[in-house]
């Protein structure tokens, strides 16, 4: 029972890399090398959404090392974002993620061209722009001073 009890839990430590890091990484070469752009969006939103568990679970570490099952919980969740059956990245990102990236973008976009509109009209044209990249960038001739 000993050597069973030792191997059932080396497994349960491999488990964890193997599912969270090496899986997805061979699986995202896998998808940009496809001609498909769907297995590309599941990985993207995989890596998003693991990047997220990871800052999470570093925050709030202190609190998670009292739970006792709080790595099977995060070994199982995990594998529902991984597996390809599931593909629980993929749902979890057009589910929550996506709604509040496309908002982001769209105000930034907004900012963008409300900030274009503006130095369109201001008073001396963009030059004071203009003047400050000039005086930024190198001239011919000058030289580093280290």
């Amino acid at each position: 029972m000993g050597k069973l009890w030792t191997l059932i839990i080396q497994l349960h430590s491999v488990a964890g890399p193997v599912l969270t890091l090496l899986y997805p990484l061979y699986a995202s070469v896998v998808a940009i090398e496809s001609k498909s752009k769907l297995d590309d969006e599941q990985w993207l939103a995989y890596w998003i959404i693991y990047s997220f568990l990871t800052l999470v679970e570093m925050v709030l570490e202190p609190i998670l090392q009292w739970i006792p099952i709080w790595y099977d919980v995060k070994l199982l969740t995990v594998a529902w974002l991984v597996l390809p059956h599931f593909e629980g990245a993929a749902y979890l990102y057009e589910r929550f993620v996506r709604e509040h990236i496309r908002k982001h973008i769209t105000e930034r976009e907004q900012h963008q061209v409300q900030h274009q509109e503006q130095s369109k009209k201001s008073p001396n044209g963009g030059k004071a722009k203009k003047k400050f990249v000039e005086f930024v960038t190198p001239k011919k001739g000058d030289q580093e001073a280290y």
